[in-house]
């Protein structure tokens, strides 16, 4: 079947959620994808920084052989072996004690927030409101569109739950303003990705450290779309020398196959109880086996030396393009602002590149970690003939 008919019957069939472009991706290979038609993209959306180390790499399609060969299901009313290593490689690397597994960035959000409200509950007399910011995004669950400082995601969906306060993002001083006796928690992202590629002030994040230490709060940072290596650390706190309460991650974690994650300190976990959250899937050993030699690559490959390099050349080469009003972001979380970036999506997509729109008509650039710069450059002159 050619890209028409899987559109035509996606219409038929598909519950009408997501404006589409007309092409059906059927396969792929490492920074390249091809359509229904057999034609071939150049992949900068990396199924929205997901897709980390390229299309079926061969040691992350070997894992997931050996695993799906093995054993696939259980549920967490036994131990998995293969989560126990997850749960333990990542403590290892990042501040966190404890880690409860789920299957999405939306999920890992709803138990970073239900972890606070248990803290809260047993340490601050029953605190429960979550300071969040504008133009946040995260994720489509009812208490996280709620979460989230975007009016278009909410829209349909009222009344949402109330107990959220929403502040300027990059201004710490705005949160002291509308902290009370009920706040339990300030939740942002390091980079806002959904909101354009904003970068905050450096200092902003420990700003919001001190702030919670002053007021004993906990600090969520939602690393769904900045952590696993996209800005240029294993998680984007890292670069700000600061650690959180509590952090989530999603997306690259299992390089496409489904895995959320909510990382706690110690002070968290001790107010988590059994039985006080759940998730079927969650921790299952695909995902986790999956996502153990996800981790194992990046680190064992030195991506993070590559992301840095080629975000900084990236950023280089797209700031001297005429068309594009500003460059920013961290490692490969690159967004170039533009006259009209769902045109530049759409026409960037006709001739081989994918690109991924993002809020105030800003371009994401978000390439695997293991991108080349001649890979670049064909993104770069791609784009550049877009613009022109």
């Amino acid at each position: 079947m050619h890209n028409e008919s899987w559109k035509t019957k996606a219409q038929q069939h598909l519950a009408p959620t997501y404006a589409q472009y007309p092409i059906a991706i059927t396969r792929g290979q490492g920074c390249y994808v091809w359509d229904a038609n057999g034609k071939r993209y150049l992949d900068f959306a990396t199924g929205i920084a997901t897709v980390s180390l390229g299309h079926c790499h061969p040691k992350i399609v070997n894992a997931l052989i050996e695993q799906a060969k093995t054993l696939w299901h259980v549920s967490n009313l036994y131990y998995i072996p293969w989560e126990i290593e997850l749960a333990e490689k990542l403590n290892q690397l990042t501040f966190s004690s404890a880690v409860f597994f789920c299957n999405s960035g939306a999920e890992a959000n709803e138990a970073a927030v239900k972890f606070a409200r248990l803290w809260g509950k047993k340490h601050k007399n029953g605190a429960y409101k979550v300071i969040t910011t504008t133009n946040s995004f995260h994720g489509r669950t009812l208490s996280m569109i709620a979460a989230t400082g975007q009016e278009k995601v909410k829209r349909g969906f009222e009344p949402l739950p109330s107990d959220f306060v929403h502040i300027p993002f990059g201004d710490a001083k705005s949160a002291e303003e509308v902290i009370d006796e009920k706040t339990v928690a300030i939740m942002v992202e390091p980079i806002q990705g959904e909101g354009g590629v904003i970068v905050p002030p450096d200092n902003y994040l420990k700003e919001l450290r001190n702030l919670c230490d002053k007021h004993n709060l906990l600090l969520i940072l939602d690393e769904v779309q900045t952590g696993v290596g996209r800005c240029g650390a294993l998680y984007a706190y890292q670069l700000y020398e600061v650690e959180p309460d509590i952090f989530t991650s999603a997306k690259a974690l299992g390089n496409g196959f489904p895995i959320g994650a909510c990382l706690v300190n110690e002070k968290v976990k001790s107010a988590i109880t059994p039985s006080s959250h759940a998730s079927t899937f969650g921790g299952n050993p695909l995902a986790t086996r999956v996502a153990l030699e996800v981790i194992k690559v990046i680190m064992e490959e030195n991506l993070l030396e590559n992301v840095s390099k080629m975000g900084k050349y990236l950023k280089k080469e797209l700031s001297r393009i005429p068309k594009i009003k500003e460059v920013r972001g961290k490692g490969l979380l690159i967004g170039a602002e533009v006259e009209d970036n769902q045109g530049v999506v759409k026409k960037a997509l006709e001739k081989g590149l994918l690109l991924v729109p993002a809020a105030n008509n800003v371009v994401r650039l978000l390439p695997p970690l293991n991108i080349t710069q001649k890979e670049c450059d064909k993104a770069l002159e791609i784009l550049e003939d877009v613009l022109r």
